[in-house]
């Protein structure tokens, strides 16, 4: 008897030709570069060091587009915005050691942000492997082990003929929900070697769906159909999955009230009659969503935003759909379903019951005057109308990228993303300098929209140096810097808990006259003039950086 997956397609005459006779010239870096093609991979970022030029050299053989970056962890934040855009495996190129190390911040966010990055990296020569003191130059005694707790998983190639087959099947993992950074690791010797093995055509790396299990969902299904006051949390995995459409569909069956957390900013329409928007960082919502009888949360594990601080306490029944298997019930006891948001929304729209429910978006309105008369009441006019300037500025269609600064903060809440896939941040693991470089990513995947970087003038520092890269490759990105001549939202922290601050004051360059050195346009505005300026940027093709000079405020903490 056969099986289909006994089937071997046959090599054609050609095929075998090819392989019995591969091009001169080749060595293990064109493994790399052709099994990458071969998946499907188009575009490369990275940053070249000593082990690592056999790769390099083969990107100059093949159609692959390479993308550099000044400073590894940039790259590697580049890399996570190409394949939160693009739902692709953005292969990351790195060198040994300190070039490795260095992108770990970066490969922690893809991870807490369930990105797709596929990093590549050289190691110490095959015969230095194993722990010993060989003295190479960039030598760990376990490079991979650096890498292990953070990435999903670690692929170490020991020669050519693994190549191939290892990159594979870290593609699959990288594209397997929950997506996320996978590590490869390849001796300088193996890249550098000349090769016998045949080009690389054939690329099949399949990633494993994750359906819910039947006997879950409906019981979902049961209680979400019976219930008086049920309620949405939309998080991440539903941007993540494409499952906007299908969270809609099911919250107006459900007549549901729908919030969405951080990472699920633009998941729910902005202004549905059943949008609670994303004030999950309010009493007034917490309180609404621990009233609910059932809570549905879809692709969030509730943690410390999401949760308000893990102020949240829900009284009713939980479900929670999560398709990473830690995140599952982790903070909070509930019907637990393993799986990808997609998948398990659409097994409940096809056995929920439709519940009547006139009341539904009055209460969603009371919420949400209770919110805006709470922050109306301190006095927060600045930062409100700096909001809606970017807002106004920001074509509907374009990607923002925020880096971890107070308007960001803001931006979790009260910012309309106008859709899924759109605003993006570094919540995920919360470190500085995300924003200017992940915008870069992302303009190479989409050319065809300008895109806007947010930072503050500390989290701009960090990643200065990639004014050249966007002027190298002349990438359609602005670059809003909010100069408050510190890191503000730690001065808040400090001066609110110990009555001053400390270390958080900054020596700052001149932005504008800085990007002009670097041939990027330059604007210093004010918030008068912001949505003008931040305007004339966005449709102007190309870098350019706006800087507004303002101390921004938080609104009040209603966790503490």
């Amino acid at each position: 008897m056969t099986h289909d997956h006994d089937l071997v397609l046959r090599p054609t005459e050609a095929q075998i030709s090819a392989a019995l006779n591969p091009p001169p010239g080749r060595n293990g870096g064109d493994l790399v570069v052709e099994t990458l093609a071969a998946l499907g991979a188009t575009t490369v970022f990275g940053l070249p060091g000593q082990h690592a030029l056999g790769a390099f050299d083969a990107l100059r053989r093949s159609d692959l587009r390479y993308i550099g970056l000044r400073v590894e962890n940039n790259a590697g934040f580049a890399a996570d915005a190409y394949g939160r855009i693009t739902g692709e495996a953005a292969p990351l190129l790195l060198s040994t050691g300190p070039g490795a190390l260095t992108s770990l911040a970066a490969l922690q966010e893809a991870a807490a942000a369930s990105a797709p990055v596929l990093a590549i990296s050289s190691q110490i020569p095959t015969a230095g492997l194993g722990g010993g003191r060989h003295g190479y130059l960039h030598e760990l005694p376990d490079q991979s082990a650096s890498f292990r707790g953070v990435v999903k998983s670690v692929h170490t190639v020991r020669a050519q003929s693994q190549i191939p087959s290892a990159i594979e099947a870290a593609w699959t993992s990288a594209l397997t929900v929950p997506h996320g950074p996978v590590w490869v690791e390849i001796p300088q010797d193996v890249l550098l070697a000349e090769t016998s093995i045949p080009v690389v055509t054939g690329g099949d790396a399949f990633p494993e769906e994750l359906p819910p299990r039947p006997e879950l969902t409906a019981v979902a299904a049961d209680l979400l159909s019976n219930a008086a006051r049920p309620a949405i949390i939309a998080g991440g995995g539903v941007v993540r999955s494409d499952a906007s459409g299908k969270l809609r569909q099911l919250a107006e069956t459900l007549r549901a009230p729908v919030v969405t957390t951080p990472g699920g900013k633009g998941a729910f329409p902005w202004t549905h009659p059943l949008s609670l928007q994303s004030w999950i960082e309010d009493r007034h919502t917490t309180d609404f969503l621990e009233d609910a009888d059932v809570l549905l949360v879809v692709g969030s594990g509730l943690g410390e935003l999401s949760s308000n601080y893990h102020t949240f306490r829900p009284r009713g029944r939980v479900i929670q759909i999560e398709a990473d298997l830690g995140k599952l019930e982790a903070n909070h006891p509930a019907l637990g379903i393993h799986a990808d948001a997609r998948l398990a929304l659409q097994a409940l729209l096809e056995t929920v019951a439709p519940r009547p429910d006139e009341e539904a978006p009055e209460r969603v309105r009371e919420v949400l005057a209770r919110v805006a008369d709470r922050i109306a009441a301190q006095e927060l006019t600045l930062e409100q109308d700096v909001l809606a300037s970017v807002r106004r500025a920001l074509p509907a269609g374009s990607p923002s990228f925020w880096d971890m600064t107070i308007l960001a903060y803001w931006a979790w809440s009260a910012f309309d993303a106008k859709g899924p896939n759109l605003l993006h941040s570094a919540q995920g693991a919360g470190g500085l300098g995300y924003g200017f470089p992940a915008a870069l990513g992302a303009a190479v995947a989409d050319p065809t929209r300008p895109v806007l970087a947010v930072s503050g003038d500390g989290g701009a520092l960090y990643s200065i140096a990639e004014l050249a890269t966007a002027r190298q490759y002349d990438l359609n990105v602005t670059w809003l810097i909010v100069d408050d001549g510190g890191y503000g939202i730690l001065r808040e922290y400090m001066t609110d808990a110990f009555g001053q601050a400390t270390a958080t004051e900054l020596t700052r360059p001149d932005y504008v006259a800085l990007a002009e050195s670097f041939g990027v346009p330059g604007v210093r505005t004010t918030p008068e003039t912001l949505a003008d300026d931040l305007s004339k940027a966005l449709g102007s093709p190309g870098p350019s950086v706006v800087v507004l000079p303002a101390v921004l405020r938080m609104f009040a903490p209603t966790h503490l």
